[in-house]
């Protein structure tokens, strides 16, 4: 039985790759900072193992992992979320016989620096916003003529991202943080499926329910816009020989034009628009595999639906409260499934390492959920598994 290794499993999304490779015979293992996590319960997980917090020693979390992959004999490697950062350094030092299922290192950072990604997209004439890194005489402009957004240039979940009114005072002009004109319109998201740069499938959504920018309730879109995002897209990866997934967030302005205002280069929520037998078909095989949009057009995390819809009452909010909660219940969950149902009855304890230092020390749940993963918070320097350091 051919074995595969996901770097993570605290998020739904790890849950849905775990699902869709089970379809497709495969023993399913995790390598995870936290002891305990909601795919750490799933019948479609077979074991999970605990390694270092990437971002807080890199070197001994690719060690690890190498090890892992090595002692386990470990056929296909899938990053999740922002530990990719880490995960797609050790391609050059893998056993021949495994595939880890991303893009090169260099571009995926590429991509992921917010400031650079612009860069790639102004120079392939594609529309984004107006954007600058705030040391420079550009963002000063943009931040007087403009409502505009700053955020740090490899921030995540969120984090960090503020919104300005025009005129407002640039008082942060790290080189670290971007300042971008803040376009008016509806926010919405892609997540792509590209192998050697050929483009094997891509969902375009909307979210219907949010905590803070973070989409929580979900629908798939199926209109004139989904064209616009496509093409946008194609445009973009055109010459990049892209392999693995890829997310964009855009705002469409009132012409119906989308701007891309950040890329990640790497899995998102949109993965719950296809189905679980089609996606691990696809995870599998380097040949063009076509991926089934699931029937369910719309997704939720329900546990936070819910939240938010109470955060509304509590805010005296009646008429967004009783929007929520039919949400909630009108919703399908990502997480829940009749054949596999400890992840979702049990998520409230198994997300504790998530909930204590939310509670405790007053952060978003996206900050508890990334800070020992994401680069937002490294260490200066990675140690690649060679010995030779890498600038982050």
């Amino acid at each position: 039985m051919p074995t595969a290794l996901l770097t993570l499993g605290r998020l739904p999304k790890a849950l849905a790759i775990a699902r869709a490779l089970r379809t497709q015979g495969y023993r399913v293992i995790i390598a995870e900072p936290f002891a305990w996590h909601v795919s750490r319960v799933s019948r479609d997980v077979d074991q999970s193992f605990r390694l270092p917090a990437p971002n807080k020693n890199p070197g001994a979390y690719q060690e690890a992992l190498l090890s892992l992959i090595r002692k386990e004999r470990v056929d296909l490697v899938v990053p999740i979320s922002e530990e990719s950062h880490y995960v797609l350094a050790i391609r050059p030092y893998l056993p021949p016989q495994v595939t880890l299922f991303g893009p090169e290192i260099t571009l995926y950072r590429t991509l992921a620096d917010k400031a650079e990604f612009i860069d790639a997209a102004t120079q392939k004439s594609l529309t984004v916003p107006r954007s600058a890194l705030a040391n420079s005489p550009l963002a000063a402009n943009i931040a007087e003529t403009f409502d505009y957004v700053t955020k740090p240039i490899n921030g995540c979940s969120g984090i960090d991202v503020e919104f300005h009114r025009a005129g407002d005072a640039l008082t942060n002009q790290s080189p670290g943080l971007l300042v971008q004109q803040a376009i008016q319109g509806d926010v919405i998201s892609s997540l792509s499926m590209i192998k050697a740069g050929e483009l094997q499938a891509t969902t375009v959504y909307k979210g219907s329910v949010f905590a803070g920018t973070v989409a929580i309730c979900f629908e798939r879109l199926e209109d004139n816009l989904v064209d616009k995002v496509n093409e946008w897209i194609q445009r973009f990866v055109a010459d990049f020989n892209y392999s693995g997934f890829v997310a964009f967030d855009f705002i469409v302005d009132a012409s119906g034009i989308p701007h891309a205002i950040e890329c990640n280069p790497r899995l998102t929520s949109g993965v719950h628009f296809f189905t679980a037998d089609s996606l691990g078909a696809a995870l599998i095989t380097n040949d063009k595999a076509a991926l089934v949009t699931h029937k369910n057009a719309a997704w939720q995390w329900r546990y936070s639906t819910l939240t938010e819809a109470y955060s509304a009452l509590f805010a005296g909010d009646l008429k967004e409260f009783w929007r929520r909660l039919k949400l909630c219940w009108a919703v399908s969950d990502v997480v829940w499934s009749w054949r596999d149902p400890l992840p979702f009855l049990l998520m409230t304890p198994l997300s504790w390492p998530i909930l204590k230092p939310a509670l405790l020390e007053g952060i978003s749940l996206g900050e508890a959920c990334q800070r020992d993963i994401a680069p937002l918070w490294s260490a200066t320097t990675t140690q690649d598994p060679s010995g030779a350091d890498n600038e982050v």
